[in-house]
């Protein structure tokens, strides 16, 4: 199982995050909106030019900018 940054993550792929490395009022904002460590998620969707990305999670839809996405890691493969 390779750990990645959700960046990575291509529409329709699943994982699990492994860590958040945000701090501060970023990583508090990222935490209170579900992403959290062994929350499984999927992308469903991203804007053309990428950003923002759709992540699908604990059943609702939530768009995240790709400058958030870059500190959280999800495990691929552990869905």
């Amino acid at each position: 199982m390779d750990i990645v940054c959700l960046r990575k993550l291509k529409v329709n792929e699943k994982a699990v995050i492994s860590a958040v490395k945000a701090e501060g009022e970023l990583g508090r904002r990222i935490r209170a909106m579900g992403l959290v460590p062994n929350t499984e998620i999927k992308v469903i969707g991203e804007a053309p030019l990428k950003d923002p990305v759709a992540l699908r999670l604990k059943g609702f839809t939530l768009t995240l900018r790709n400058s958030e996405a870059d500190y959280i890691f999800v495990e691929q493969g552990k869905s």
